[in-house]
């Protein structure tokens, strides 16, 4: 990790931290071979980013004393992520790349051909979404984590929730076979609609553009769900 994210409650006061998570010592120890001494990068959760002296370290327990957290986090992309909900462990992987990149809204929809099975995955439950979102946050040196919604039903957004993301936003769907190659450098708010493995079917595409939106490609080749979402979010930002 490039950034030690701290939570609000690991900050004793405004000059010590202290953090007893074992994932996080394990990799102070076995990836950063932190020492006493060290100086390490540090961020609070939807707070500032510092520096911090590691004045202790042990089996269970790491404690910094603070150089101030005051440097703000990198900026948000302008975009919500509209995302046909992937297989799971492809899920994990997307969701770390997306937020290392500055998503900060993300909706997880459910199409035609999304297994109903995905929607059991334990890589649904709260605190897995949640680990998957630090270490993105983590690997970026980031501190505000990103808004995850589920929608269950494809109709149902489209129909009730779709026209108010629409306002003062340029909605995109990336599908293969759409007229249009992707944009890049975009300036405005954006909603981007990415399918699922096998894509989404034409009736999902004709009512994603009825509602405004505009079909964009990557060119011919047929992309993993995971390498389209950064390709499409390095070309677009």
């Amino acid at each position: 990790m490039n950034l030690i994210l701290l939570t609000p409650e690991e900050i004793l006061h405004e000059r010590l931290a202290c953090l007893r998570d074992p994932r996080r010592l394990r990799h102070l120890r076995e990836v950063h071979r932190a020492r006493v001494g060290d100086s390490l990068t540090l961020g609070v959760t939807g707070g500032g980013i510092g520096r911090g002296e590691l004045t202790l370290l042990s089996d269970d327990e790491a404690r910094f004393a603070l150089a101030g957290l005051d440097t703000p986090p990198p900026p948000a992309l302008p975009l919500h992520l509209v995302l046909a909900l992937p297989r799971p462990r492809m899920l994990a992987r997307s969701l770390e790349h997306v937020t290392a990149m500055g998503v900060k809204q993300i909706t997880l929809l459910h199409t035609r051909r999304v297994e109903k099975s995905y929607w059991q995955s334990p890589e649904l439950d709260p605190a897995k979404l949640h680990q998957h979102l630090v270490l993105g946050l983590e690997q970026a040196r980031d501190t505000v984590l990103p808004e995850v919604h589920l929608a269950k039903g494809f109709r149902p957004f489209v129909e009730d929730r779709l026209p108010a993301l629409l306002e003062g936003r340029r909605g995109l769907v990336a599908h293969p076979g759409m007229p249009q190659a992707c944009p890049t450098g975009l300036s405005e708010p954006a909603v981007l609609f990415i399918g699922p493995e096998g894509g989404f079917i034409p009736f999902e595409v004709e009512r994603l553009l009825a509602a405004g939106c505009q079909g964009i490609h990557l060119g011919p080749r047929i992309l993993r769900v995971e390498t389209a979402v950064v390709a499409l979010l390095a070309r677009l930002f």
